[in-house]
């Protein structure tokens, strides 16, 4: 009987572990080549694994909501059918207290790992651990304590907040040092605070999902992270407006895609970005980390109203073609959750359409590590005056305003200004005889 093992795949660079979101299958189940096993999901995307063979389901290691590291075996699968029938009545039995040596083997490893990472003092932390760390005040020799799950003993977010929220706790559950009256009422205090924040009357309470979860997350971290500023300016995009109305249904048959603003205003951020290169960067400590690729995310909203933001590699060499094929291509993929992890990664800069939604300017929060973000608003007629050789008119024009939130600690009012004047007359120099 030949048993092939099912492992936990790399779902990208810099995704060292997945938590298992639910099996399509169970112990004795048959199961084709490439049919989808289970769903997964990293802090970037969810995503389908399939099987790596055909056979018969004979052991299902890991349950639903476990966070297992890349690499490690999730289930076995026999190809022999004679073989599998036997098999599977023993996969069934693995859960009941005598035989478990599978689903322990993992944990020991990992403490293994963990003890002698610790023992040399060599662990790996991630940018986001250390982030949480500096902003929880929590030293190195601190962090070297803190027992690790993921991958070689790495710590985890999850382990992270799990030993933040234990160090938080602990002064409130320790006794008072002196039975003092003013003492004595502290803890009644904090349960009437507590008892307050019940909701009462006509409401309904909605637990958030995984994924909004990781947002709101990724949002709180980058206010504590990044001093937040906003500069707001207007641009013209008349040009950009007729044009596209003249060739979008060129554009359509000639290429076979449709041709949104989105691709536009991606190409002159990419040319910016080529004049500005101090705003395509990150912050390590005290090291400003300078990104020779421009990579633009492009916040997309999904149809749960949860917003992910797969990125465009290299977007200063593509044309406005290529720009439309991977624009259009990763808005489909993440309409309908078939985004692969690397469509997430690798991000040096964001664009936001907050004008899809009718909304006129918005102050976005910078997606970390990077160091700015910019928001379109919706495009409006209004009555504007224009400087023409024989005085000035008044003409109706499609504005638009832009919206840049940058990292004043690296990008200072002069450079994030200058940026987004700069973004601004490029699309008003957009040449609306411009072939495709």
């Amino acid at each position: 009987m030949a048993i092939v093992d099912l492992v936990m795949p790399k779902m990208g660079e810099s995704i060292m572990e997945a938590t298992i979101l639910k099996w399509h299958k169970q112990v004795g189940d048959a199961i084709k080549m490439d049919e989808t096993m289970l769903e997964i999901a990293t802090d970037k995307v969810d995503s389908e694994v399939p099987s790596t063979a055909a056979g018969t389901i004979t052991a299902i290691l890991f349950n639903v909501n476990d966070v297992v590291p890349v690499g490690t075996v999730i289930a076995q699968i026999s190809t022999d059918a004679a073989g599998a029938s036997v098999a599977a009545p023993v996969a069934e039995a693995a859960p009941t207290p005598a035989p478990q040596p599978a689903p322990v083997a993992p944990a020991q490893h990992a403490a293994a790992v963990a003890s002698s990472s610790n023992a040399d003092g060599a662990r790996f932390y991630s940018p986001l651990v250390l982030n949480i760390a500096a902003t929880e005040h929590i030293s190195m020799a601190e962090l070297e304590q803190i027992p690790g799950t993921g991958n070689e003993g790495r710590v985890t977010k999850k382990d992270i907040l799990q030993y933040v929220a234990n160090r938080s706790a602990a002064p409130v559950a320790a006794p008072a040092p002196t039975p003092a009256p003013a003492v004595a009422a502290a803890p009644a205090a904090s349960a009437n605070v507590t008892a307050t924040s019940i909701p009462s009357g006509n409401v309904e309470i909605i637990e958030m999902d995984r994924m909004r979860k990781l947002i709101a997350d990724h949002m709180v971290r980058s206010k504590a992270t990044s001093p937040h500023v906003t500069s707001f300016t207007e641009a013209d995009v008349t040009n950009i407006v007729k044009w596209r109305d003249a060739n979008k249904a060129k554009f359509e048959k000639q290429y076979g895609e449709k041709i949104t603003f989105t691709p536009i205003f991606i190409e002159a951020i990419a040319n910016c970005i080529r004049k500005f290169p101090m705003i395509n960067v990150s912050v390590d400590g005290n090291n400003i980390i300078v990104k020779k690729d421009i990579n633009i995310g492009m916040a997309t909203a999904l149809p749960s109203g949860n917003l992910i933001v797969p990125v465009i590699r290299n977007a200063d060499t593509k044309n406005l073609i290529g720009l439309s094929k991977d624009v259009n291509g990763l808005a489909n993929a993440a309409r309908n959750n078939k985004l692969k992890a690397d469509d997430t990664q690798g991000g040096t800069f964001t664009m936001t359409n907050v004008g899809t939604f009718g909304s006129l300017m918005g102050t976005p929060i910078i997606n970390q590590p990077q160091v700015a973000i910019l928001a379109v608003g919706s495009i409006k007629k209004r009555p504007m005056v224009l400087e023409t050789p024989s005085g000035d008119v008044i003409a109706i024009r499609h504005m638009m305003y832009l919206s840049l939130s940058y990292d004043h600690r690296v990008v200072d009012g002069s450079l994030g200004a200058s940026f987004l004047t700069a973004v601004a007359n490029e699309l008003e120099a957009f040449d609306i005889n411009r072939s495709i």
